[in-house]
């Protein structure tokens, strides 16, 4: 085993049993947590060690950085994700890669996607990017809809052609009434799921919770964690 195999095992195993640890103490099953490994700023070798040690969901939030690694390792039995803010111009490239968007927070975006998944004959999972410090401008700091957002963006993704709407995802406020309080902000994204699933009972997927927050995550509900640092190591400077 080289080193670096080694050291992704190793990790791998830390954050599996973090996440198990977690369920049974929301008294939850181990399989209603889907781990979601971020490979942004690794290398493919890494994503390939990740798939030879059984990581089958991996995520990339640039696709400069993505459409490549994602050819590389188009011999991989993985699920990609995209988790970061998708301007139109790159939807294409997406497309061709992408089984989930998890960054939806936009009417524009969801035209997009759905040309270009009915040009490339696919089906595009997508998940509502919640922005739960989302100001008077509608959007967060990181991209996203505010919670009020949420269902006429929902209604337009489940009606368009070569898309699914697969649920919801947030990342954990830095500013607002939930800064700092992770437990909160997941707990309120589980309401909004709750409300979700009324009109879209399919939608049941709450993507939430990274290296820092998993245990807050699966305690609130949540069925996917992205976790990155905490199974490849903090990421390099960049510059």
């Amino acid at each position: 085993m080289t080193d670096r195999k080694h050291e992704l095992a190793a990790n791998l195993a830390k954050v599996e049993e973090r996440i198990a640890a977690a369920c049974a103490a929301a008294g939850r099953g181990r399989d209603e947590v889907t781990l979601v490994v971020v490979t942004k700023t690794y290398p493919a070798s890494d994503v390939r060690i990740l798939s030879g040690l059984g990581v089958r969901h991996v995520a990339e939030n640039k696709d400069q950085d993505a459409a490549p690694k994602a050819a590389e390792c188009s011999d991989l039995p993985l699920s990609w994700h995209f988790v970061g803010q998708l301007q139109t111009n790159k939807v294409r490239s997406v497309v061709a890669y992408a089984d989930v968007v998890q960054s939806v927070d936009r009417a524009r975006l969801v035209t997009a996607l759905s040309k270009e998944a009915v040009r490339a004959g696919r089906e595009v999972g997508c998940l509502i990017q919640v922005a739960l410090d989302a100001g008077v401008s509608g959007r967060g700091e990181r991209g996203g809809v505010a919670p009020g957002g949420v269902a006429e963006l929902a209604d337009l993704v489940a009606g368009a052609p070569g898309l699914r709407l697969d649920g919801l995802m947030t990342v954990a406020p830095l500013t607002g009434e939930f800064a700092g309080r992770q437990r909160a902000a997941f707990g309120r994204l589980m309401d909004l799921s709750t409300d979700l699933r009324r009109a879209h009972p399919a939608a049941n997927m709450v993507s939430a919770g990274m290296s820092a927050d998993l245990e807050e995550a699966v305690a609130a509900g949540a069925t996917h964690v992205r976790v990155g640092t905490a199974v490849l190591g903090v990421r390099p400077g960049l510059g």
